[in-house]
C-alpha cells in the first residue's frame, strides 16, 4: 500500500467514526481497541459524551506521560479530543494543549467537545502526523494513542517528534507492538491497518527507531498480549481462514506503553 492509499482508508474510516460519535454511537468496534474502558469513571465523567464514544485508542496515555502544571503538550492524532481534554486538565491555565489531526470530521468534533467543555488552553491542529505544524523545542511532552502505528513512514513521525520536543522532552504514546514474525496476509490487510494492527512496529524495530531518531531512555511495556481468541475476532472479518493463521498470531501483538526522552 502507498503512502497516499494508507492515508486515505484511514481518513475515510475515521470519518465515519466521527460521524457515529457525533450521532450518540460509539465507535469502539475496532478488536484490538479497548477504547472508553481504559479511562477511570471520573474521567469520563469530566468529558462531554461525544469525546468518550469517540475513543478508539488501545491505552491511556495521559495515565502514563506524569504531565504536570504548565506544560505543553502534543497530541498526535488526537480524534475525538479525549487525550487533549484530560491533559489540558493536567496542566492547568498555564498550561497549553495541541491536537494535531488529518481527519476533518474528527477535528470538527474535537472543537466541539473543546467548547462544552470549555477548556481554553486547547487548540487543534490540521495536519499529518509525519509533518507536524509546530515549530522546533516547542513542546515538553508528546502522548498518542494508537495511531503512530497507522502512518506509512514511523521513522519520519519519530523524527518529527524529535524535532518539535524541547531538549529534555518526554514521548510517552499508547501503541501497538508486534512481537516477532507476523504472517505477510495481515500486513497486506486495508482492514487491519485501519484498526491498529497491520501496521505495528515489532517492538525492537520501535526502539531502534527511536534511537536513530535521537531519542534515550527508550522503554516499550507490554501492558495487554493478544491471544488466539482475540485474533479470531479480528481476522474472520478480513476473509482469512482463522484456524489455520490463530497460531501464527497468538501472542504476536500487543498493547504498549512507549516512552522515551529527548536529550
Amino acid at each position: 500500500m502507498t503512502t497516499e492509499t494508507i492515508h486515505d482508508t484511514v481518513r475515510e474510516h475515521y470519518a465515519a467514526a466521527a460521524v457515529r460519535a457525533t450521532q450518540g454511537e460509539s465507535c469502539c468496534g475496532e478488536p484490538t481497541t479497548i477504547g472508553a474502558s481504559l479511562y477511570s469513571a471520573l474521567e469520563r465523567d469530566e468529558l462531554p459524551d461525544a469525546a468518550v464514544l469517540a475513543s478508539l485508542g488501545c491505552g491511556n496515555p495521559t495515565a502514563v506521560a506524569e504531565l504536570h502544571e504548565g506544560e505543553r503538550v502534543l497530541d498526535l492524532g488526537s480524534g475525538g479530543g479525549i487525550d487533549v481534554l484530560l491533559s489540558a486538565r493536567r496542566v492547568g491555565p498555564t498550561g497549553k494543549v495541541f491536537g494535531l489531526d488529518m481527519t476533518g470530521e474528527m477535528l470538527a468534533l474535537a472543537r466541539e467537545n473543546q467548547r462544552k467543555a470549555r477548556a481554553t488552553n486547547v487548540e487543534f491542529l490540521e495536519g499529518e502526523i509525519e509533518n507536524i505544524p509546530l515549530p522546533d523545542n516547542s513542546v515538553d511532552v508528546i502522548i498518542s494513542n494508537c495511531v503512530i502505528n497507522l502512518s506509512a513512514d514511523k521513522g519520519r513521525v519519530l523524527r518529527e517528534a524529535f524535532r518539535v520536543l524541547k531538549p529534555g522532552g518526554r514521548f510517552a504514546v499508547s501503541d501497538v507492538v508486534v512481537r516477532g514474525e507476523v504472517p505477510a496476509a495481515i500486513r497486506k490487510s486495508v482492514e487491519l491497518w485501519v484498526g491498529c494492527v497491520a501496521g505495528a512496529l515489532e517492538e525492537n524495530e520501535y526502539r531502534s527507531l527511536l534511537s536513530a531518531a535521537g531519542f534515550d531512555e527508550i522503554d516499550v511495556e507490554p501492558w495487554r498480549i493478544y491471544n488466539v481468541d482475540d485474533a479470531r475476532e479480528f481476522l474472520t472479518e478480513t476473509g482469512i481462514d482463522v484456524d489455520a493463521m490463530s497460531p501464527a498470531v497468538d501472542g504476536k501483538f500487543a498493547s504498549a506503553f512507549v516512552r522515551a526522552r529527548k536529550p
